[in-house]
C-alpha cells in the first residue's frame, strides 16, 4: 500500500513537474469559481452577482493574475451582495474588510488567502481543517489572518439570518441595523470561543511538528484534531450551548485525513532509518540527529527508499540507532 502511495506521490511530482503553471491556473479557478459561489450562497441579495457568467468570469481572471486580487474580488462580492440588504450594511461591511486588510497587509500579507478559504471550510463543515493545515505549512502569524477569516463568516452569516429585519428605509433605522450589527459580533460568545480554538490549535500545530521527536507531524494533527474539539466542546458547555457533535467529530475526522495527506506531500520521512551523526571542526563537535527522507519508489526495482545523502567528507564518525 506504501508503495503504491509513493509511486503516485512520484507520478503527482512528475506531472508538476512538466505541467505546474497550468495546473496552478486550473487550480486557481477552481477555488475562485468555489469561493465565489459559497459567498453568493450565503449572501444571494444583489441577482447580477450570483450569475455563472459573471462567477466564470471573474474565476478566469483570478486564474491568471496573483493571489491577493482573489481576496480583493471576494471582498468586494461580500460588499456588493450586502449593498442588496441596504447602503449601510454594505458601508459596514466595507469598514469591518478595510480593518482586516489593514491589519493582514501589516502583519500577515501572505496569508491573504485564508481569509476567503475560512468562510469556505465552515460551509463544508471542517473549519478545525484551516488552523491544522495552516499550522503544517505556515507560522503561528497565521492565526491572525485565520481568525479574521472567522469574522467574517460569522458577520456573513449574521448578515444571511437576519436579513428580512435588517432591511429598514428611515434614517432611525439603519442607524439601529448598524447597532445590532455591531453587537451581533462583539457579544457572540459563540466566535469568540471559535476564535480562541482556531489560534490554539494552529499554535499547538506548529509547535509540536517543530518538535525533534519522532512522528512530530503525526502528533500534531492528531493533537490540534483532539484540542479543536475539546475547546468547542468546553466553550459550549461554558456559554451553555448545545454543541452538534456529530458534526464537530466528523469535520474534525476529515480535517485529521487532510492533514495526513499534507504529511504524506511534504513531510514523509523513514524514523525507523535515523541515524546519529557526529562531526567536528576546528572549533566544534557537531552531533547530528539525521533523518532520512523517503524518496519514490521505483516501480519494478524493489529496492528500499533513497536516503538524503550525507557529505561524508566533514563525517568524522557516525553511530547507527
Amino acid at each position: 500500500m506504501e508503495n503504491a502511495l509513493l509511486e503516485l506521490k512520484g507520478k503527482l511530482k512528475m506531472l508538476y513537474a512538466s505541467y505546474g503553471s497550468y495546473l496552478l491556473v486550473l487550480f486557481k479557478f477552481l477555488l475562485a469559481f468555489l469561493v465565489f459561489e459559497e459567498i453568493n450562497r450565503l449572501l444571494p441579495y444583489v441577482e447580477g452577482l450570483d450569475q455563472i457568467f459573471v462567477v466564470l468570469l471573474a474565476s478566469l481572471i483570478c486564474s491568471i493574475m496573483p493571489w491577493n486580487l482573489m481576496v480583493f474580488l471576494g471582498m468586494g462580492l461580500i460588499v456588493g451582495q450586502c449593498y442588496g440588504i441596504g447602503i449601510e450594511i454594505a458601508g459596514f461591511a466595507l469598514a469591518l474588510i478595510v480593518i482586516m486588510v489593514i491589519l493582514y497587509l501589516r502583519f500577515t500579507p501572505q496569508d491573504a488567502l485564508v481569509l476567503l478559504l475560512t468562510p469556505v471550510a465552515f460551509s463544508f463543515g471542517v473549519p478545525c481543517l484551516i488552523p491544522i493545515g495552516y499550522g503544517l505549512t505556515r507560522t503561528p502569524s497565521s492565526a491572525i489572518s485565520a481568525g479574521f477569516g472567522v469574522i467574517l463568516y460569522y458577520f456573513m452569516e449574521l448578515v444571511s439570518d437576519n436579513a428580512s429585519v435588517l432591511t429598514g428605509a428611515d434614517k432611525e433605522e439603519k442607524i439601529q441595523n448598524l447597532q445590532f450589527l455591531s453587537d451581533g459580533l462583539m457579544k457572540n460568545q459563540e466566535m469568540m470561543v471559535t476564535i480562541i480554538a482556531f489560534v490554539t490549535v494552529l499554535v499547538i500545530v506548529y509547535v509540536v511538528r517543530r518538535l525533534e521527536v519522532e512522528y512530530a507531524w503525526h502528533i500534531a494533527v492528531f493533537g490540534g484534531g483532539i484540542a479543536y474539539m475539546i475547546i468547542m466542546a468546553a466553550g459550549g458547555i461554558f456559554l451553555e450551548a448545545t454543541i452538534p457533535v456529530v458534526p464537530l467529530v466528523a469535520g474534525t475526522m476529515v480535517s485529521v485525513f487532510v492533514g495526513e495527506i499534507l504529511e504524506f506531500f511534504f513531510f514523509h520521512v523513514d524514523y525507523k532509518r535515523t541515524e546519529r551523526l557526529q562531526f567536528e571542526d576546528d572549533e566544534y563537535y557537531y552531533y547530528v540527529k539525521a533523518v532520512p527522507k523517503i524518496k519514490d519508489m521505483k516501480k519494478s526495482s524493489g529496492r528500499k527508499p533513497e536516503e538524503v545523502p550525507v557529505d561524508s567528507a566533514v563525517i568524522r564518525n557516525r553511530e547507527r540507532e
